[in-house]
């Protein structure tokens, strides 16, 4: 488990073993042929938290990766993509009591599950490691303002994936 200690004013978590998806701040786990994914700590700060979450699926709906599939309420309004291809399914706990999704991150406030329809997850190489987010994290409000900021703030990870390697499941 990775921490950062100063991100934007608060302590976040980076548990390792996990996947992430850098540009939308998920982190995603691999459950046999299924990826369960949640927004991480560190995007749960720049985004001010959730207030309230809207499916723009159904559940069961075939996606496809970059679709987008979650309204999202936070300091702004985001949304949520999901980074591959298949079948989803909603996590009906994180729209009832999107508290969840900020107290509980990568427990209970996960958001949705991917069934791949095929042997493995198509867009897996958009997804990276712990220290590879880290990194990523590098380019943020979050780590520029490690003391916090006043206002809101912009951005989950701005970087490029120019060098950054895809870790495989």
């Amino acid at each position: 488990m990775a921490y950062i200690d100063k991100f934007l004013g608060r302590r976040v978590e980076v548990p390792d073993g996990l996947m992430y998806h850098p540009k939308q701040g998920l982190w995603a786990q691999s459950q046999e042929r299924e990826l369960v994914i949640g927004l991480t700590a560190p995007a749960l700060v720049l985004m001010g938290g959730v207030n309230d979450l809207d499916w723009l699926v159904s559940p069961g709906e075939t996606v496809e990766q970059d679709q987008t599939v979650i309204f999202a309420i936070t300091a702004k309004i985001s949304y949520l993509n999901t980074p591959v291809d298949g079948i989803i399914d909603f996590n009906p706990l994180a729209k009832q009591s999107p508290s969840l999704v900020s107290d509980f991150p990568y427990e209970k406030g996960w958001l949705f599950k991917i069934r791949s329809v095929k042997a493995s997850p198509d867009g897996l190489n958009s997804l990276v490691s712990a220290d590879e987010y880290i990194q990523c994290l590098k380019e943020t409000e979050g780590f520029k303002n490690p003391e916090g900021l006043k206002g809101g703030v912009s951005g989950i990870c701005k970087a490029v994936y120019s060098g950054i390697s895809r870790q495989k499941i």
